[in-house]
């Protein structure tokens, strides 16, 4: 059994469990702060239990009860990233297996790094405000005191007052609305999520996904497009995707999206991560199940090109990281590490990379998708650690043990960089863009008359994207070449966000002049770190324009999600601190 413990958390859960939060919320649009009580109802796991610690970060705590009686509590000390533990002493002893209700009143700080505040003029519609939250990996714990680890999962009930005019969705099954009681202007909604031990083809991926993977227990599934301050491509949530808009303009990137947040309803919610050292058995394991959504819903052969762009991602990660970096491990460290500082395609791309080369050995997909559709069943509504997830891998391939014993475990767990094995996947897709990208790095200024826009006419919205991808592995291209690439593909017409983030970042990396306004603009206009942090770091390098990078930044940093300020700002050397 794995030490209850998590190194981004101050609440130990192996003396106490929450089973359930009742959450009343009045959301004040005024102020920029949520006031709120919580009852958590926890179970006790010891003899002569006395307090408990919870996680909190920028909280006012006014007041704290246990089964109504006051309850003693003090904050103790600052973290960097970890917030504050809120230790409370309860009234009364309790012993192993009694339940107390601990309820907390307390109200958000309006910097709280969970919560984005928009006004009415950033939002589209310019009429009313907007408030989104994004809790992964350790943000809850600033707008609920609770015990923020991956580890705990738990019922929840809420009901959350807003100004009439506004609708309120969580990740639950709605349970109604009314007019809120204490100010007429304001009306409240309710949400009940009881599953616990915790657009045109999503109901087609659905579908498939339940054929993989087994039933969809959540009840309800919605898709929410968020502002474009959303960090994220997306979030899953149980019952609600959260989206970012820059899938609204791409061709199927929407498709890949929702595939991928869909399958996180088995990966990740039904089955998680015990900590966040762990993260790979939500990422990994989800984009397999994407992936072979995917083929069920194409073909193989887009599986495998999806893959070998995945390996890439992986590769550009690691470069970025150094290959000696230990965030490179498939099980990384995480002590006094932020995992938003940790954050990559490493779990999704190397997590993934492991279970095709275990699909591999053990006989194919087929044959693989049972053992993943197995673990769901045996771990759902629990979170697992990699022990445990390899402990039922042998149980499962009990008559290929010999076979598993010969994979390299430490090197693919525990040794930073690129995996031990790299898989030969089917090339047929990616040779063509293989291809193109050869002629335009080989090409000479004086041939670049033999590039047409009939060399696009074959190619998919994947393909292009792959295209663009190999050419950002290469060294830069010279100018005259991408001026010729822009003369005939038009690229700069396409509004598709894979397509026009990776052709932004090789103009800057060829020192096109003309297009440094153009990638700020796209780094500025959305905030989904994926393109944002790496457009603002093309700049940055670009030596002529570099303080023009750093004073686009500080230009824009209000109004950016807090988590994507935070890494921009330590990406482009910025001072931290909130600006004035």
């Amino acid at each position: 059994m794995a030490s209850a413990t998590d190194p981004c958390s101050f609440s130990s859960f192996s003396k106490c469990v929450t089973k359930h939060l009742n959450l009343t919320y009045h959301v004040d649009f005024d102020s920029h702060v949520i006031k709120a009580k919580v009852a958590l109802t926890v179970e006790v796991l010891v003899d002569n239990f006395t307090s408990l610690t919870l996680d909190t970060k920028d909280l006012k705590v006014s007041k704290v009860t246990a089964n109504g009686q006051a309850a003693k509590f003090t904050l103790g000390p600052k973290h960097s990233f970890m917030g504050t533990p809120l230790e409370i002493t309860l009234p009364f002893d309790l012993s192993r297996g009694q339940h107390v209700i601990v309820e907390v009143t307390y109200e958000t700080a309006p910097s709280a790094s969970a919560l984005q505040w928009l006004t009415p003029e950033q939002t589209a519609g310019k009429k009313h405000p907007y408030l989104f939250s994004q809790c992964q990996a350790t943000h809850c714990r600033s707008m609920v005191p609770c015990q923020d680890t991956p580890a705990m999962k738990h019922t929840y009930y809420a009901q959350v007052s807003v100004p009439k005019e506004l609708v309120a969705v969580m990740s639950a099954v709605r349970d109604g609305q009314e007019p809120d009681p204490q100010d007429s202007s304001r009306a409240i909604y309710r949400f009940r999520q009881p599953v616990t031990f915790e657009f045109s083809e999503t109901e087609t991926m659905l579908k498939t996904a339940e054929d993989l993977a087994g039933p969809y227990v959540w009840g309800q599934y919605d898709i929410l497009v968020l502002p474009p301050s959303f960090p994220y491509g997306g979030m899953e949530n149980p019952c609600l995707t959260f989206a970012t808009p820059t899938l609204l303009a791409g061709d199927r990137s929407l498709s890949n999206v929702i595939a991928h947040e869909i399958s996180h309803s088995w990966t990740g919610n039904l089955v998680t991560n015990k900590t966040w050292e762990h993260f790979w058995l939500n990422e990994g394991h989800t984009v397999y199940l994407e992936r072979m959504i995917g083929r069920s819903m194409e073909s193989e052969q887009f599986r495998q090109f999806k893959a070998m762009g995945g390996w890439k991602d992986l590769q550009e990660s690691v470069n970025t990281f150094g290959a000696n970096n230990p965030l490179t491990n498939l099980v990384p460290n995480m002590n006094e590490v932020d995992p938003d500082d940790a954050f990559s395609s490493v779990p999704y791309e190397k997590g993934f990379a492991l279970l095709y080369h275990l699909e591999e050995l053990m006989g194919g997909p087929e044959v693989f998708m049972g053992f993943v559709k197995s673990y769901i069943q045996m771990f759902a509504y629990s979170s697992v650690t990699t022990e445990e997830w390899k402990k039922y891998l042998f149980t499962y391939f009990k008559n290929k043990v010999d076979i598993l014993n010969k994979v390299d475990w430490n090197a693919w767990m525990h040794t930073p960089g690129m995996p031990p094995v790299k898989p030969q996947y089917d090339t047929t897709m990616a040779d063509a863009c293989i291809a193109l990208c050869k002629r335009w790095v080989k090409t000479k200024e004086g041939d670049l008359g033999n590039f047409s826009e009939v060399d696009m006419k074959t190619l998919s919205t994947h393909q292009l994207i792959e295209f663009l991808s190999l050419l950002l592995q290469e060294d830069p291209l010279p100018l005259s070449h991408v001026k010729r690439m822009q003369e005939v593909y038009r690229l700069n017409a396409l509004n598709n966000a894979e397509i026009r983030f990776r052709w932004l970042r090789l103009c800057v990396k060829s020192k096109w002049e003309d297009a440094v306004p153009m990638a700020l603009k796209m780094a500025t206009e959305q905030g989904r770190m994926k393109f944002t942090r790496p457009l603002f770091k093309e700049v940055y390098n670009f030596d002529k324009y570099r303080e023009e990078a750093v004073r686009v930044f500080i230009a824009h940093r209000a109004a950016m999600h807090p988590v994507t300020s935070n890494l921009v700002a330590k990406d482009l050397k910025v001072d931290t601190g909130k600006s004035t």
